[in-house]
């Protein structure tokens, strides 16, 4: 059966009891979807191969790293493109829990543009324990989401979804450090692709998790790592960006503009300069500008 869309991921190392219990959850919800995916799973992390063994994945552990041995953003991408022909395909952070209208939404975008990303926030839920997937385990989970879980802030993009002629050409960034999706956003707007939310038609679940897996135990935001993927996305103004940055929503499966508040006219006006005139500078000292006049605000508010 030919395969509608691929969804790729590259996990951390499966020796911690919560980690390996988090991914395997989220794998499974992935196999959810049903004959039209396809799931990849990249890199040679402790553990990885046995459990796509066991759950019947696909495996590729060849992947390209840096000289701290953290596998590339680039060459994750191109791993999946090369090892599956689905004409859609879908970067998923692996303790992402993902609902059927991920699949639905995907080929409906699929069907209202040719060259898209998909992104949108998360929900954060506290998952300790395996989870079962029974025939009516997302109408429960649903339930859950809105008994316990909390909506995570317009930052940070933990799935893109794309078709597979989009993002052939990517900077060596390391995965798991910040930096990177905020590239993801810029470049969909600078190449003028709808750059899509889709917060309000895909549901998804982040499992909270510590950073113990990481150097020192320190946030991904904090490591050497993120620096060098600033520098490699070009900048500090194009990490900026975010899903205030979209131009698009996809509403209950139907294509809306942009939602415009306070935020996002300030984002349009700062990134004007860089994606019509590719002028960094400027970009630069708008940003500066604003953040002056609000923390002059805020001082002024702090006096009364």
């Amino acid at each position: 059966m030919m395969k509608s869309l691929a969804i790729f991921s590259a996990p951390k190392p499966f020796r911690d009891n919560h980690i390996a219990t988090i991914q395997r959850n989220a794998i499974r919800s992935w196999q959810q979807l049903g004959d039209q995916v396809e799931i990849i799973l990249v890199g040679d992390e402790e553990g990885l191969a046995e459990t796509a063994h066991e759950l019947g994945v696909n495996h590729l552990s060849d992947v390209a790293c840096n000289e701290k041995g953290t596998p590339l953003v680039s060459s994750i991408f191109s791993l999946a493109r090369e090892n599956s022909s689905a004409p859609l395909l879908a970067y998923v952070n692996a303790d992402i829990l993902v609902l059927s209208d991920f699949l639905s939404m995907s080929l409906k975008m699929h069907s209202l543009a040719e060259k898209f990303i998909l992104v949108g926030q998360r929900w954060d839920l506290d998952i300790l324990t395996e989870m079962d997937f029974p025939r009516d385990w997302e109408e429960k989970f649903r339930q859950s989401i809105l008994a316990s879980g909390k909506l995570h802030p317009p930052a940070g993009s933990d799935y893109f979804i794309f078709p597979r002629s989009c993002y052939q050409e990517i900077p060596g960034f390391a995965i798991g450090r910040a930096g990177w999706d905020n590239w993801m956003i810029y470049q969909a707007r600078r190449n003028g692709w709808m750059a899509v939310d889709a917060t309000r038609s895909i549901t998804i679940a982040h499992q909270q998790h510590d950073y113990a897996h990481l150097p020192g135990g320190k946030p991904h935001y904090k490591l050497p790592e993120t620096d060098e993927n600033i520098r490699l996305a070009g900048g500090r103004e194009i990490t900026r960006f975010s899903l205030l940055d979209v131009d698009h929503r996809l509403v209950s499966g139907l294509l809306r503009n942009r939602a415009w508040n306070r935020d996002t006219v300030r984002r349009m006006i700062e990134t004007f300069p860089l994606l019509v005139f590719n002028n960094y500078r400027l970009t630069q000292r708008i940003t500066s500008l604003f953040q002056r006049l609000k923390n002059r605000n805020n001082s002024q508010g702090g006096d009364h």
